[in-house]
């Protein structure tokens, strides 16, 4: 089962979903981790240390970092990007698949966007 880390803007009905779907989900916050004042960066590499993918919402600059990273050849076990305006039953259900069926080696070093 994946592990993974959502960002700070990640919604908390997400998670909350996740949690409930898939009880023994290993999932943390930047939040629960009192990471929430790093910057992107920082985050991706917090994830890395910790072989989390990041859940985000951020179109923008999480992916930007991300292929920074790659460019630079660091780790980066992947990232999810879940449009904000993705229904949350739907973001749930996409990432009850991802997180039941997928291994590290589908996401590692991927910039993944829902849906798939």
């Amino acid at each position: 089962m994946l592990a993974l880390l959502a960002d700070e803007c990640f919604k908390v009905q997400i998670q909350t979903g996740l949690r409930r779907r898939v009880p023994d989900i290993d999932l943390v916050s930047v939040q629960e981790l009192d990471i929430r004042s790093l910057d992107d960066a920082a985050i991706l590499e917090r994830a890395a240390l910790e072989k989390r993918v990041l859940l985000t919402h951020d179109v923008n600059t999480v992916p930007h970092f991300a292929f920074k990273r790659l460019e630079a050849g660091r780790p980066m076990p992947g990232v999810v990007v879940v449009p904000d305006q993705m229904a949350i039953g739907q973001a749930i259900e996409e990432l009850v698949v991802l997180v039941e069926l997928g291994t590290d080696q589908d996401v590692d070093l991927q910039v993944l966007h829902l849906p798939i």
